[in-house]
C-alpha cells in the first residue's frame, strides 16, 4: 500500500506521540510499504534527517503554546487535496487532532480516500490542568466529532476502546503498542552511571522518565521519593526529561539528579541502572515510558489505567493504584523499594520484563497495516 501519515509532532521531539507513529511508519515501511509523512516543517537538520527514511510532504506550522519545542500545523486542506489528486494514497492515517490533522481528514472526504484516526492524547483532561476546565466538554465534543468523520479510530487499551465507545465514538479499536524490548534491556545496566549518581551497589536509584508539566502530577512523585528515603537515606530520585516544570523542581529540590532530554542508548542505560520507576501522571492515553521500563527491568508503580492495567499483571511487576488514591501509591512506593532493599543482590525483576516482551514492533506493524487494509471496503460502505 502507500500510506500517507499526518502528524503534528516527530522527532526530535521528544513525546509519546511523536515516538509511537515514528515506530508505525517504520513498522509499515519494514513490511514494504511505501510511506508518506505530512508534517509541519521543523528545523533544517530534523526535516532533512527524518527525509532519508520516508518520502515527506512538509508544511507551515506554529509554535504550540506553553509547549516551547513543539509545534502544530496550519489549515492545509487546498494543499493536501491538489496533492493527493495528483499522487493519491490507498489510506491514510491520521495521527493527530490539530488543524493539519482535521484539513487531512477534509480532503481525504472529498476524494474518497480511506482513513483512519488514532487517539494519543486527552486533551480533554489538559484542558484541566492548564486552568481550562470550563472547556473540557468543548474539548471532548471536538474530539468525539473529529474522530467519527475517519472509519476507524485506534486506540491503545481495550479500557480506551470502552471508555470511547460508551461516549458517542464511533468503530473504535484496539491498536497494542509495541516496546522494542532490545534497546530497553536489563544488560544496560551500568555501574559506572550509577556511581555517577552517588550510589553503591546496594543503594536504590528511583527513575521517573517523561515530560515535566503541570499534567505530569510530578509532586507526588517526589512525595513517594521522600517517604522512601525516610527509610532508605542513601537513596537518589533520578529524573529523565525536560519541561517547564524543570526549573521549579530543581529549585524546589536540588537533591534530584536532573539527567535532561535523553535518547536510544543513553535512554536505555538510565533505565537499566534504575530499581524502581514511578508514574504518577493520571492524564495519559497509554504511557508508553511504562512499557519501556518493565522492558528494562523496573517494577512500576502507576495509577490503573493506560499501559499500567494492561501490562502490570504481577505484584512482582509493580503496582497499580486506584485513580486518585495518592496514599497508597506513596505507600505502595516505600513497599516495593523496602523488596528491592532485602534483596540479596540487585538484579531486574524478571516479572516486570515477562510482562511485554511480546509486544514486539514487527507483530503491531502488522496488526496495523491489516486495519488500513481494512478500510477500503469499510469507506466504499
Amino acid at each position: 500500500m502507500r500510506v500517507a501519515i499526518i502528524t503534528e509532532t516527530w522527532p526530535p521531539e521528544i513525546n509519546g506521540v511523536a515516538l509511537t507513529v515514528q515506530s508505525l511508519a517504520r513498522g509499515l515501511a519494514s513490511l514494504g510499504h511505501s510511506i508518506e509523512l505530512v508534517r509541519p516543517r521543523q528545523d533544517g537538520i530534523a526535516d532533512e534527517a527524518s527525509a532519508v527514511e520516508f518520502e515527506e510532504l512538509l508544511l507551515p506550522g506554529a509554535a504550540l503554546p506553553r509547549y516551547p519545542g513543539l509545534r502544530f500545523g496550519l489549515p492545509a486542506q487546498r494543499h493536501l487535496h491538489r496533492h493527493w489528486s495528483e499522487r493519491r494514497p490507498d489510506a491514510l492515517y491520521v495521527a493527530t487532532e490539530g488543524p493539519l490533522g482535521f484539513s487531512a481528514l477534509g480532503a481525504s472526504r472529498r476524494l474518497g480516500i480511506p482513513v483512519c484516526t488514532g487517539f494519543h492524547t486527552r486533551f480533554d483532561d489538559f484542558a484541566n490542568h492548564y486552568g481550562l476546565g470550563l472547556l473540557t466538554p468543548l474539548v471532548f465534543a471536538y474530539l468525539r466529532r473529529f474522530h467519527n468523520r475517519a472509519a476507524a479510530t485506534l486506540v491503545p487499551t481495550a479500557e480506551l476502546v470502552e471508555f470511547l465507545g460508551s461516549n458517542g465514538f464511533r468503530n473504535v479499536r484496539l491498536l497494542s503498542r509495541a516496546v522494542d524490548t532490545n534497546l530497553f534491556h536489563p544488560r544496560h545496566r551500568d555501574a559506572q552511571l550509577r556511581a555517577r549518581w552517588g550510589l553503591a551497589a546496594d543503594d536504590i536509584a528511583v527513575l521517573h522518565v517523561g515530560r515535566l508539566a503541570a499534567e505530569k502530577n510530578l509532586a507526588l512523585a517526589v512525595r513517594a521519593f521522600e517517604a522512601i528515603r525516610a527509610r532508605h537515606p542513601r537513596a537518589r530520585f533520578v529524573i529523565v526529561g525536560d519541561g517547564p516544570a524543570r526549573a521549579g523542581l530543581a529549585a524546589q529540590h536540588p537533591d534530584i539528579l536532573f539527567a535532561g532530554m535523553l535518547r536510544g542508548e543513553e535512554l536505555a542505560r538510565h533505565y537499566a541502572s534504575g530499581d524502581l520507576f514511578l508514574f504518577p501522571s493520571r492524564s495519559e492515553t497509554f504511557g508508553n515510558v511504562t512499557l519501556e521500563a518493565l522492558a528494562s527491568g523496573l517494577p512500576v508503580v502507576a495509577f490503573d489505567y493506560g499501559a499500567a492495567r494492561e501490562h502490570i499483571r504481577s505484584d512482582l511487576a509493580g503496582a497499580r493504584i486506584g485513580l486518585g488514591d495518592d496514599d497508597r501509591f506513596i505507600d505502595a512506593a516505600v513497599a516495593i523499594a523496602g523488596r528491592i532493599a532485602n534483596a540479596q543482590s540487585k538484579r531486574p525483576c524478571d516479572a516486570a520484563r515477562s510482562t511485554v516482551s511480546a509486544l514486539s514492533p514487527a507483530s503491531v506493524a502488522e496488526h496495523f497495516a491489516d486495519v488500513l487494509g481494512s478500510l477500503g471496503g469499510r469507506n466504499a460502505a
